[in-house]
């Protein structure tokens, strides 16, 4: 899946959250997935409970931008418009 997406991780539904931007997600969340270091170790943050994908690098940048620019209630809405139940969508895009 090399598509420009913005994503989030998180550790748990009241936890951290995690605002990235890459061309590959599911290389990208199986680096957080198994981080021995940085920040997804730290805080453990490896469940993908959001993602959109764009046409162009500029495109996800600027979105990107605009997620982390927001509140954690922002978030929170972005994420449970398409995913409710904050369940990992990783094995969804994996297929």
């Amino acid at each position: 899946m090399k598509k420009p997406a913005v994503y989030i991780i998180t550790n748990k539904k009241d936890g951290v959250l995690y605002t990235g931007i890459t061309t590959n997600l599911i290389a990208r969340i199986s680096q957080h997935k198994t981080a021995l270091s940085g920040f997804s170790s730290k805080y453990h943050c490896n469940k993908l409970v959001y993602c959109e994908f764009h046409d162009s690098i500029e495109d996800a940048v600027k979105r990107e931008k605009q997620v982390k620019a927001g509140s954690r209630l922002n978030k929170i809405k972005l994420i449970e418009s398409m995913n409710p139940n904050w369940d990992d969508l990783f094995e969804i895009i994996n297929q």
